[in-house]
């Protein structure tokens, strides 16, 4: 028998996307899937969408009737799950017809250091149509040259290169890792931290999802208000970062890291998180660079 799937399934004001969402995960070609569907307190008919997509299916449901945040929605989700591998799945977004399929090939393939597969994925606009390519995207931008795999925990402080709706999750990885962590405002920077420390990624090279791009979505605001928690996550997952380092080459890339985010502060004028990214990157031993220097300037001034 094929290990099961347990796909978790987040709902939050998704009412003109949810089921085309539920229709693609209906039409995988792998059979061994549970299906987990929670609507966070939406506001508009995406709990009457959903039930009209899985009607006569055998799912599980849970409507919040009001919003709870996205990791601590997640965490229900994931105590109700019972398979081998979890996928996290927004229903905004929509899989290819394989999706499942060939991600648990892919696991089957690899060695047992692997905890996450991840796989290529096309961008969406609202009426979804293709916009760009995630990794092709990130190439055209010199942001890599290949697809870090393996051991990616250097790499993961440097930048962001997963696409998160493509990756497939050994149970055993959330089981170890605790869920998410609800103390933050989005989860996958966090979660690549901790899990890449202990687990191996494998990389498979195809497109097998289409992620929705949406002005509204967090990637898109992560950056856009002053005082904003997401700004304050990714500050905490710093943290957790600075006690995970264990080389040379893992601290110089915290270091940059550290740089960078100290530097989007002081650019968005949130001066008392630029202080604490500032002893942050005095005990990680940051040697300020010239502009790092001007911005630490003008911070204490």
């Amino acid at each position: 028998m094929n290990p099961t799937v347990s796909v978790i399934c987040i709902s939050f004001n998704h009412a003109l996307y949810v089921n085309e969402a539920l229709n693609s995960l209906f039409g995988q070609t792998y059979d061994s899937v549970e299906v987990i569907i929670l609507d966070d307190g939406s506001t508009d008919e995406s709990v009457k969408n959903i039930m009209s997509a899985i009607e006569g299916k055998d799912v599980k449901t849970v409507f919040h009737g009001k919003n709870q945040g996205y990791t601590k929605t997640f965490n229900e989700g994931l105590a109700l799950s019972s398979g081998n591998y979890i996928v996290d799945f927004a229903l905004d977004d929509v899989m290819k017809p394989d999706f499942l399929k060939k991600s648990i090939e892919k696991f089957e393939a690899v060695s047992d250091k692997v905890g996450v597969i991840f796989s290529n994925a096309d961008y969406i606009d609202g009426a979804g149509k293709v916009i760009e390519n995630h990794t092709e995207s990130l190439m055209k931008k010199g942001m890599i040259k290949e697809v870090p795999t393996g051991d990616v925990f250097e790499w993961i402080l440097k930048r962001y290169f997963i696409c998160t709706p493509t990756m497939v999750i050994k149970r055993e990885v959330f089981d170890r890792l605790g869920g998410y962590d609800e103390s933050l405002a989005y989860e996958d920077f966090d979660f690549w931290v901790r899990s890449s420390r202990f687990y191996e990624y494998a990389y498979l090279n195809e497109v097998l999802m289409n992620k929705r791009k949406l002005q509204s979505s967090m990637s898109s605001q992560r950056y856009r208000f002053h005082f904003n928690e997401q700004m304050n996550s990714v500050f905490k997952v710093c943290e957790k970062a600075f006690h995970l380092v264990r080389t040379k080459s893992e601290r110089k890339a915290l270091q940059e890291r550290l740089n960078y985010e100290y530097r989007q502060c002081i650019r968005l004028d949130n001066h008392v998180l630029a202080e604490k990214y500032r002893l942050l990157m005095e005990q990680a031993g940051v040697n300020f660079n010239p502009l790092s220097q001007l911005v630490k300037f003008i911070n204490r001034a």
